[in-house]
């Protein structure tokens, strides 16, 4: 079995835990890992296992309490394993699977885990399973429908890469898709039919011509996307279509629910057969909220606009006000060439620390 000290550096429990392989449905090894770890070095926590997550928390009785959340799961290999370095001292770069997506994060909070053992707030640590793949297998829900006490809290802080900076809740994401039906003729005879991918040229049409919303929430800017993502239809190479569809990815800023996402679409595309799809709800950034607001203060006041959706959302919808935080450019992330600055895993370190606060 894969050993882990979460007492070690979190630079070099970054890469302890790439070269742990974890593609997403095959966590177990590195669960085991990790549960050794928290159970021989953090005895101070209470420790869970469930499924492929492993939950801890302190019960020190705090005023309030802090959730750090971070999957395990990576996308599949693509010859970016086992982690290797370049560079050295303060401009050393880590390279391989995970270093952005995200176990740069997960090795922060393993270390602050093992090593932080009278914070000043109560401390959740949540690493689960499955975020790389389809919503219904996220670990996270799993956990929120059978255990849902370990994800209450007054700040949720995910560590998904965010070029440790603070990236304050997340857009919604609407997913549609836009029917045209039409009648079939050869195409010979074209006149004789109605082909339904000509009719999908107006929709088209209102894309081209559509401006985004641009929001300002909590003096942070988000802004609102909608695109076409695929058009299906055809028949033969001799036939004129009688259907076609066209799928339209809507981004949404935090101050629309998903019921006003799609009485927006509803209204652009008027006159169209619309379906739903699939649709996750946004998060508002919340840093009034007193925890958040501490958080932003530790970290020097730098917050920005997550643009994308993350499992923050999963903790505004349970009424907690949740940020982005972790090492790393999220433009790597998924990507062969996938690499941190080791001073962005030191970063977050420290702030979280000091926000966290308490002695060792």
């Amino acid at each position: 079995m894969a050993s882990l000290d979460p007492r070690t550096d979190p630079v070099d429990l970054t890469a302890a835990l790439v070269d742990i392989e974890s593609v997403s449905g095959h966590e177990a090894v590195i669960a085991d890992a990790v549960e050794a770890g928290l159970r021989e070095h953090a005895p101070h926590l209470e420790v869970v296992r469930h499924g492929d997550a492993v939950l801890a928390r302190t019960s020190l009785g705090r005023p309030s309490r802090v959730v750090l959340a971070g999957h395990l799961d990576t996308v599949p290999v693509n010859r970016n394993l086992p982690a290797t370095w370049t560079g050295s001292g303060a401009d050393a770069v880590l390279h391989g699977l995970g270093t952005v997506d995200m176990k740069g994060g997960d090795a922060v909070f393993l270390h602050l885990a093992a090593t932080l053992r009278a914070p000043r707030h109560d401390v959740t640590f949540v690493f689960y399973d499955c975020e790389e793949v389809e919503a219904e297998r996220n670990g996270l829900g799993r956990i929120e429908r059978e255990l849902p006490g370990w994800l209450r809290g007054d700040l949720a802080i995910v560590g998904e890469p965010s070029n440790a900076v603070i990236e304050a809740g997340c857009q919604g994401t609407m997913r549609v898709e836009l029917r045209r039906t039409g009648a079939r003729a050869h195409t010979a005879r074209a006149w004789m039919g109605d082909n339904a991918i000509h009719g999908l040229a107006e929709p088209l049409r209102r894309l081209t011509a559509y401006e985004p919303r641009v929001v300002e929430i909590d003096g942070l800017t988000y802004r609102e996307g909608l695109q076409a993502v695929r058009v299906t239809g055809g028949v033969s190479g001799n036939v004129v279509p009688d259907e076609a569809v066209l799928s339209v990815n809507h981004r949404f800023a935090p101050d629309r629910t998903p019921e006003q996402a799609e009485a927006h679409l509803r209204e652009v595309f008027d006159g169209f057969d619309l379906s739903v799809v699939d649709c996750s709800p946004a998060a508002q950034p919340g840093l009034g909220a007193p925890a958040a607001a501490e958080l932003v203060r530790a970290a020097g006041g730098r917050v920005a606009a997550k643009l994308g959706w993350t499992d923050v959302a999963r903790f505004a919808a349970l009424g907690m006000p949740a940020v982005n935080f972790g090492p790393g450019d999220p433009t790597l992330a998924h990507t062969r060439e996938e690499h941190v600055r080791v001073a962005e895993i030191t970063r977050v370190a420290e702030v979280l620390r000091s926000f966290l606060g308490g002695t060792s």
